[in-house]
C-alpha cells in the first residue's frame, strides 16, 4: 500500500516530468510559435455587421469617405477586422445617428458583465462564451473575456497552451488570489492580454485557479478581505471604463469561483441542452443556486440582475424530443429562454477541433459551405437576441436606437 507522503512525492515528480516533456514537445512542434490570425471578411459580412447595405458600402468607397481595402479574386473587396473598426469609426463621425455604428456604452451606462454558467460540462458553455464575445466585438463593442475555469478551455481558443504559457502565472488567479506572505494579488491589467481579434481582450484561465477553491475556506476563517465573492468584482472595477461588455466563462460547478463570478455579474446566462438528463441537471443547479444566491444577497454579495437568461444549446432540429422539450421549456420559463437556440452543427464541432469559432472559418475554402452558413446564421441570431438584452439594460429598445 502506497504511503501518503510517498504518493505525494510520486505525483509531484510525475507532474514535473510531464510538464517539462510538454514544454519540450511544444518547442519541437510549435516552434516558431504559431500566431493565430483572423480571416478577412466580405462586403456582405461587413454590411451586416455595420447594419448597412452593400450599395451603401460601395458608394462610401466610391465617394472616398472610407479607405479602400484589399481586393481578392474577382476584384471583390476583403476587409480585415481592423478595416471594419476603422470604417465603423469614420462612418460614425459623419452619421446622423453615430450610435448605429458605435452601439456601446454611453455616458451613465453601466458595464455589462455576463457570466455563463452550468452545472455540468458538455453544454457548449465555453463555445457560447467565446463565440458571443467575438460576435459582439465585430459588432463594435469593447469586449473582455474572462476565463474563470481551471480547465482554461476558453483560453486555448486564442492560441495559448495554458499548462505551458501560464505555468508560472499570468492568469485570473493572480488577480484574485489571497495573500500568503510571499505573494499577493496583482492588478488585473497585469494579466490582461490583447488578442488577435480587435476590440477583444482576454484574462486567461489556468489550473492554478483550482487553488482559489481550496484556499477560500482558510481565507474565510482568518477573515481576509476582500471576501471571495468580491474578488472578481473588485478586479474588474480597475478596468471598468475600458469595456462595454465582460463575459465570464465559469467552471461547470457551483464553487467559489462561480459564486465570485455570479456576484460580479449584471446578468447570468445558463446554457441548457434540451435533453431530459440535462434538464434534470439544470433543475439541480437552479435549486442549489437559488439557496446560495439568497445567502449571498443577505450578505451584500449581490444585488438585482438585469437578466437571468437560458440559451438552448446543441439543439438538434432533427430530433423531435428536443423540439418538444424546447417548446415545453419556453412555456415553462417564458421569455427567459432566448428566442434563438444555438444549433448543434458539425461546422461548429469541426471549427472547435482546430480551436476556432465559426467566425474564424473561411467560408470560401470550406467544403460544407451550406452547413457553415446555417451554423453561422444560428450564432448570429442568438447573439443578436443577447445584444438586444444588453441594449435594453442600458435603457435602449434596439441596437440602433439613439
Amino acid at each position: 500500500m502506497m504511503m501518503h507522503q510517498v504518493l505525494h512525492d510520486k505525483l509531484k515528480a510525475d507532474a514535473e516530468r510531464l510538464s517539462e516533456a510538454l514544454e519540450h514537445m511544444s518547442k519541437l512542434f510549435l516552434a516558431p510559435k504559431e500566431e493565430k490570425t483572423l480571416r478577412a471578411f466580405t462586403s456582405a459580412e461587413v454590411g451586416e455587421l455595420l447594419r448597412v447595405s452593400d450599395g451603401y458600402l460601395r458608394k462610401a468607397h466610391f465617394d472616398g469617405r472610407i479607405p479602400e481595402v484589399e481586393q481578392g479574386p474577382g476584384n471583390k473587396r476583403l476587409y480585415s477586422a481592423e478595416n471594419i473598426l476603422q470604417i465603423r469609426n469614420i462612418l460614425a463621425q459623419n452619421a446622423k445617428d453615430p450610435f448605429q455604428f458605435l452601439p456601446g456604452r454611453r455616458q451613465g451606462d453601466k458595464l455589462q458583465i455576463w457570466s455563463t454558467v452550468n452545472f455540468k460540462g458538455g453544454s457548449s458553455k465555453t463555445t457560447t462564451t467565446v463565440t458571443l464575445g467575438m460576435r459582439l466585438a465585430l459588432r463594435g463593442y469593447r469586449v473582455c473575456l474572462v476565463d474563470a475555469d481551471p480547465q482554461a478551455s476558453l483560453t486555448t481558443f486564442f492560441g495559448y497552451q495554458p499548462e505551458i504559457d501560464f505555468r508560472h502565472g499570468g492568469t485570473l488567479y493572480d488577480a484574485i488570489r489571497y495573500n500568503d506572505g510571499e505573494t499577493s494579488r496583482v492588478p488585473i491589467v497585469d494579466v490582461l492580454r490583447k488578442t488577435y481579434f480587435p476590440n477583444l481582450d482576454l484574462v486567461p484561465g489556468g489550473i492554478m485557479l483550482s487553488e482559489f477553491e481550496t484556499e477560500t475556506p482558510t481565507a474565510l476563517s482568518r477573515g481576509e478581505q476582500p471576501v471571495f465573492f468580491n474578488r472578481i468584482r473588485d478586479s474588474l472595477r480597475q478596468v471598468e471604463d475600458d469595456y462595454d461588455i465582460v463575459l465570464i466563462d465559469c467552471p461547470p460547478q457551483l464553487g467559489y469561483l462561480t459564486m465570485a463570478a455570479v456576484c460580479a455579474s449584471t446578468s447570468l446566462l445558463m446554457t441548457i441542452i434540451p435533453e431530459r438528463v440535462d434538464l434534470a441537471s439544470a433543475s439541480q443547479f437552479l435549486t442549489m443556486a437559488s439557496g446560495v444566491l439568497e445567502v449571498l444577497y443577505s450578505n451584500g454579495g449581490i444585488g438585482a440582475y438585469d437578466n437571468f437568461a437560458y440559451l438552448l444549446t446543441r439543439f438538434d432540429t432533427a430530433i423531435s424530443t428536443q423540439q418538444d422539450l424546447s417548446e415545453w421549456l419556453r412555456q415553462l420559463l417564458g421569455e427567459s429562454v432566448i428566442k434563438t437556440p444555438f444549433v448543434k452543427s458539425s461546422a461548429v464541432s469541426e471549427a472547435g477541433l482546430s480551436q476556432k469559432t465559426i467566425f474564424e472559418v473561411d467560408l470560401a475554402t470550406t467544403k460544407n459551405r451550406k452547413t457553415y452558413e446555417r451554423a453561422l446564421e444560428s450564432v448570429m441570431s442568438f447573439s443578436n437576441d443577447i445584444e438586444k438584452m444588453i441594449q435594453s439594460a442600458w435603457g435602449r429598445g434596439g441596437t440602433n436606437e439613439a
